[in-house]
């Protein structure tokens, strides 16, 4: 059978979208709007009373204001742009109605946020320069940070608009690399030093693979289930508005609630991560550092940083470096092995070590200490993380176990997210999810393949997303929750031989093809405009 003669699959063949929410509804909504808008600003207040953090001018406070709204307006983007995935497959089986899936789905990211590692927070901060991430909080730190959210902002509302299935975190990442070509040009250096390449192709595989492993492996999948499951209803298309089977029901709400629970995990750490650096900037003095370190771990990281001290000095053969903190900002940037480096950071992690020793807890360091000290811990952590990666520094295995656990306390001291701050995101995200759902669902649900998506091929698409997204929790990598099930949905159409709507095809792989250019492009340009204006 010729498959361009198959008739495509229009949306008057779907299910009932226009169904307007209750007023119980959007009372709660509003309600959990409210309770999350007053708890952020309770907990914010009181994390800088607490602090005593003398306010000589609004300005910070203005600023803080401004990008905490961007960086939360970039969740609430990111959850109606990207988890109508999720929700897809359940309305277009019947499974669940859709005023009740986007609800689900809502409440669950919620909790993916709420339950996440930070893993990936910290991840995306690593691609970003290390000079503006020092300077976070001076004009060119701002410029960074608005022109990196705004950027995402207006490439995932361009791509929304035309109903396009587009990658938040492939726009975000392309965000990043677009601030630090242009920070590195404005400085007068070739503009590929501006991004960590190492980090950035690490997590470009894997936005570069998780799509192809969402089509291969549901297809596989769905193709596994009709070698040993012998169901038919499971693969025939629902009929009119009956529910399916209950077992089939109960395993597409469950692969729907695991899709939305692993995005929330995973794309809301990247709002968590630009947060914690715009607080840090604006008021280090509760944020840059770890208050909850008990005085007792303050003891042994002091003398964690001694032992480390001596043991990296043992390989470094006296040599003496005039500034330290230079020698590895410049390593970290370009890293590039000199002699300088081991020494600088035995001379670092010795000054941190005593610094700790000096005021017995984290939460007692003056306030003009506390952003050095943050940035002090900041680079070591970083410089650490690439001698480790780099055989050829000369350092035993002794040293080199003595360098990760000391990272370890490093990143433990200053690598935490508040509470308030996950909540923040959480809402923004789950209530993103709840309104604009729509035209991304229609997307996926109708315009991939050319017949009505069934049980089987939604399950199929839904739970390889959801191992997919759960594996790149765990190990810090950001992937794109759309390109995952777009393509998990692709894969089952192909396996089942239902036929491709191709135009739809080709519109996604332009828009996953054009992101990262078109996102480099417009925060590269926003960013330059910024610094100029500031």
């Amino acid at each position: 059978m010729n498959t361009e003669s198959v008739p495509l699959h229009t949306p008057t063949s779907g299910p009932n979208l226009n169904i307007k929410p209750a007023r119980l509804s959007a009372g709660i909504y509003i309600a959990v709007l409210l309770a999350g808008v007053a708890f952020t600003a309770f907990s914010l207040v009181s994390d800088v009373h607490n602090s005593a953090m003398s306010m000589t001018t609004w300005l910070p406070f203005g600023l803080l204001g401004i990008a905490l709204l961007i960086a939360l307006g970039f969740e609430f983007v990111n959850g109606f742009h990207d988890t109508a995935n999720a929700v897809a497959t359940v309305i277009y089986t019947n499974s669940m109605p859709p005023s009740v899936a986007v609800v689900w789905s809502g409440v669950f990211n919620f909790l993916g946020v709420l339950f996440s590692s930070g893993a990936v927070a910290f991840g995306i901060i690593s691609l970003l320069p290390v000079e503006l991430i020092l300077q976070v909080g001076s004009d060119a730190g701002f410029a960074m940070v608005f022109a990196l959210l705004i950027a995402a902002i207006v490439w995932n509302l361009g791509t929304w608009l035309l109903g396009l299935p587009a990658s938040s975190s492939h726009t975000l990442i392309g965000s990043i690399i677009g601030v630090g070509v242009a920070n590195a040009l404005m400085h007068g250096r070739d503009g590929t030093s501006g991004v960590d390449w190492a980090q950035a192709t690490k997590v470009g595989y894997s936005l570069l693979l998780s799509p192809m492993i969402g089509f291969v492996c549901a297809a596989g999948l769905l193709l596994a289930l009709r070698a040993l499951v012998k169901k038919r209803e499971l693969y025939e298309e629902p009929v009119g508005d009956t529910p399916p089977p209950w077992w089939i029901r109960s395993l597409l709400i469950l692969t729907c609630t695991g899709v939305s629970f692993a995005h929330g995990s995973n794309d809301g750490q990247k709002g968590m991560g630009l947060i914690m650096l715009i607080l840090v900037g604006t008021v280090p003095m509760a944020y840059a550092l770890n208050h909850a370190m008990p005085a007792e771990k303050s003891v042994e990281f002091s003398a964690l940083a001694q032992v480390t001290q001596d043991a990296i000095n043992r390989t470094t053969q006296g040599i003496t470096v005039k500034d330290p903190r230079e020698t590895l900002t410049t390593y970290v940037r370009t890293h590039e092995i000199t002699p300088e480096v081991l020494p600088a950071l035995a001379n670092l992690v010795g000054d941190i070590g005593q610094q700790v020793k000096a005021n017995g807890t984290l939460a007692k360091f003056p306030a003009d200490q506390v952003a050095n000290v943050r940035n002090d811990m900041y680079l070591a952590s970083e410089s650490i993380r690439f001698i480790d990666k780099d055989k050829k520094v000369e350092l035993d295995f002794d040293s080199r176990g003595l360098l990760k656990t000391f990272k370890k306390q490093i990143d433990d001291a200053t690598k935490f997210i508040p509470m308030w701050v996950k909540v923040a995101v959480a809402i923004a995200l789950g209530l993103g999810t709840m309104v604009g759902w729509k035209r991304i669902v229609v997307t996926v649900g109708q315009k991939i393949g050319k017949t009505h998506l069934t049980y089987a091929q939604g399950a199929s698409a839904e739970l390889v997303a959801m191992i997919t997204i759960g594996a790149a929790d765990i190990y810090g990598l950001p992937v794109s929750t759309t390109q995952v099930l777009s393509s998990g949905v692709a894969g089952t159409m192909a396996a089942n031989k239902s036929g491709l709507q191709w135009a739809t095809v080709r519109n996604l792989l332009m828009a996953w093809v054009l992101t990262l250019p078109a996102a480099m492009l417009i925060s590269g340009s926003l960013y330059w405009l910024f610094v100029k204006l500031m």
